[in-house]
């Protein structure tokens, strides 16, 4: 009789076991807490204020990679040289592709000009895919919660054609479809929005003196109003245009975890609200 007591409890105990996975930067973490709330534990390895082109995860973070089911990659630089060796640290480790199915495009400005654009989930419409690929994922190893994730993942797709809605509504009378920025993230975002971004660096580099005229001469051009920056990367350059302009500076980070209130914010911004 203990032994079908104790063995009840463990089967109770796993049932509401939560599941170990790992995310490459925040807006996925933002995306499990939609779909999978108190079904995931979820460690996220690139945090705010670090780039995801270079990162080197630290050893705490390999040690909850060890422990982890699923690794959900999103497609940025630095899992190019780490994924292969979280796999080689758990064997055990789902690597699921978030970018499956989103067809990128080369950045077409600067230094990295003709390389694809990681930068997927700056977009209303590619979040749908991401977070249907994360969704998938987690019914396949967890089928008994179908449901829910079904449900949510539903719940948020609504949301997304919602944001989606309202920033086509924002900038539909916008006259200047041109905004500048310093690092060349929101390449998405522009083409859903008929928008163009026009960057002041590529990879992190400060521009050359050269270069930076060349922009400040595009952007008088442009009539742009302000200069996004982003912490992760210097603000020196970005300063000294918007000095040189006489427009303001404002910080957005393409890795702020809520991912929604970061684009409408975006979008905001370019609407003059």
């Amino acid at each position: 009789m203990r032994k079908i007591y104790f063995f009840l409890i463990l089967l109770t105990l796993s049932a509401f076991a939560k599941i170990n996975v790992a995310v490459s930067i925040p807006p996925q973490a933002y995306i499990l807490e939609q779909i999978a709330p108190n079904l995931v534990n979820t460690e996220v390895i690139v945090k705010p204020g670090n780039s995801p082109h270079t990162y080197e995860p630290k050893p705490s973070q390999m040690m909850a990679l060890s422990k982890a089911k699923i690794y959900f990659a999103i497609g940025v630089e630095f899992e190019d040289s780490w994924l292969p060796k979280f796999k080689a640290q758990n064997s055990n480790l789902l690597i699921v592709h978030t970018d499956k199915n989103i067809t990128k495009f080369p950045i077409t400005s600067g230094e990295e000009a003709g390389e694809l654009d990681p930068h997927i989930w700056l977009s209303p419409k590619n979040l749908k895919v991401i977070a249907k690929n994360m969704a998938d994922a987690l019914i396949k190893i967890d089928a008994n919660n179908t449901k829910e994730y079904k449900d949510n993942l539903n719940k948020f797709i609504i949301k997304l054609d919602k944001l989606d809605k309202e920033i086509k509504e924002k900038l539909s009378k916008l006259k200047n479809r041109n905004f500048l920025i310093f690092h060349p993230s929101w390449g998405y975002f522009a083409r859903d929005y008929n928008l163009k971004q026009i960057a002041v660096e590529i990879k992190g580099k400060e521009p050359s003196a050269r270069e930076l005229i060349s922009v400040i001469k595009l952007a008088k051009k442009t009539g742009v109003k302000v200069i996004f920056t982003q912490p992760e990367f210097s603000q020196k350059s970005a300063n000294l245009i918007a000095k040189e302009l006489g427009i303001k500076v404002i910080k957005v980070s393409p890795l702020k975890k809520d991912i929604i209130n970061n684009i409408s914010n975006f979008a905001n911004v370019l609407a003059g609200e």
